[in-house]
């Protein structure tokens, strides 16, 4: 059997998920159900388009619960402040500066976590990759997916 895949996350995005998926349990499977209920209360179910998007939409529902149910059972919360204060892991906040460049401040989350509009970026991510494990002072190459290469400084890194 394949080994299942861990999700390494912050303990806020372990809590996120858990109150996404209580919300699509408590709540959303029961206005689904009841959505359902009222189309069938209209009557032939083999011409009812309304039964029928009910029940696409319970299927959708299920099939996000089972992957969050998924990522809940594998996830890895990343004890951030166990680590080295100047070292680069995921729960910490990194700023960084290419040469010339005005630095530029993220923090590394587990892939499920990453926005980077809101400067939340991946551990898995080619920026992300390359800066965990580093430390403030140390020079970092990240080689992007489509083989560009550039050098960053760190210049620091806090808890988030």
């Amino acid at each position: 059997m394949a080994d299942e895949k861990t999700y390494p996350m912050t303990l806020e995005g372990k809590q996120k998920l858990e109150a996404e998926l209580n919300e699509l349990i408590t709540v959303r499977r029961g206005e689904v159900t009841a959505a359902i209920q009222e189309a069938r209360s209209h009557g032939d179910l083999s011409e009812n388009s309304e039964y029928q998007s009910a029940k696409d939409e319970q299927a959708f529902m299920e099939g996000q619960i089972k992957s969050l149910q998924n990522m809940l059972d594998n996830s890895e919360v990343i004890d951030s402040s166990s680590i080295a204060a100047d070292e680069v892991s995921v729960g910490k906040t990194v700023t960084f500066q290419e040469d010339g460049d005005e630095p530029e401040s993220y923090t590394i989350v587990g892939s499920i976590e990453a926005d980077p509009d809101d400067g939340k970026i991946s551990n898995e991510s080619p920026i992300g990759k390359a800066l965990i494990g580093h430390k403030v002072g140390d020079m970092v190459k990240i080689t992007t997916e489509n083989g560009f290469s550039f050098e960053v400084k760190i210049i620091s890194v806090t808890l988030a």
